[in-house]
């Protein structure tokens, strides 16, 4: 008799090994999917809740069972809604006193500047200086703000002769008012290198006590309320690329103090 040849046998895993991890995992991938679908928006799930803790939805749609004390259940709801509305309202009242006793204690350093910068505006009004002369208020008192091609030259720091009448004017009003004058030299960034002025610094000096000179030469005031200041190009109010920013920063400041930095 023929032996039988046998098959050789084949190494590794069976067949239908392959189709059922196939299957296995799509079963898998299938499972995550709904899994990942299945993710509760939180925002949507607050909002879910807070409408059922509303009692609104619970007043359109009564109970079916009578209660035994509805009158005690709605003493309580009562009761809870009225701290409620006291929680609520309490930080406001407390915002509001605050902000009231913060206007009560600001209000006489504000009351002080409002005055001065009133009286200075009336002044400027009635002199006709708005044109050359622009008033501001800051923390620190009342700012004057005059222009370079008002009072010198490019580059110099002599007054010009037409300025003159304006800072008549000017010494005539702090003649009137007793608190401390800072004067404030300012210039563009562009360089200068002259022999009377080697730096913007010497040369907005010169100019604030240029100011200063002459104002006290126009009235008998004490000279030591008075202060000269030169701040160069560093502290700008527009900026250094245009003619119209150069001409800007380009300008005095006369300080009228406030009396409590005095």
């Amino acid at each position: 008799m023929k032996r039988r040849n046998k098959r050789p046998e084949s190494k590794g895993a069976p067949k239908w090994m392959t189709t059922y991890s196939d299957m296995v995992t799509l079963i898998l991938v299938f499972f995550v999917l709904l899994f990942s679908m299945s993710q509760i928006d939180a925002e949507k799930f607050r909002a879910i809740a807070e409408a059922f803790r509303s009692e609104t939805i619970f007043e359109a749609m009564p109970s079916i069972i009578e209660e035994q004390h509805p009158t005690e259940n709605t003493e309580v709801l009562k009761e809870e809604e009225n701290d409620d509305k006291q929680e609520d309202t309490t930080p406001a009242d407390d915002e509001q006193n605050g902000s009231e006793q913060n206007a009560v204690t600001k209000t006489p350093e504000q009351d002080e500047l409002d005055e001065l910068l009133a009286e200075v505006e009336n002044f400027l009004n009635e002199n006709d200086l708005n044109q050359v002369i622009s008033a501001t208020r800051t923390d620190q008192g009342v700012v004057l703000v005059l222009q370079e091609s008002v009072l010198f030259d490019t580059g110099e720091a002599d007054v010009l002769n037409p300025a003159k009448p304006f800072l008549n004017k000017v010494s005539t009003l702090l003649s009137n008012i007793p608190n401390e004058v800072r004067v404030e030299g300012h210039t563009d960034d562009r360089p200068i290198a002259s022999y009377r002025y080697p730096s913007n610094w010497e040369l907005s000096g010169a100019r604030a006590s240029s100011v200063i000179r002459h104002i006290l030469e126009s009235n008998d005031f004490n000279e030591s309320r008075f202060i000269a200041a030169g701040f160069g190009d560093t502290r700008p109010v527009a900026s250094n690329d245009s003619e119209e920013g150069w001409s800007a920063n380009r300008r005095v400041e006369i300080v009228i103090l406030d009396s409590e930095q005095d």
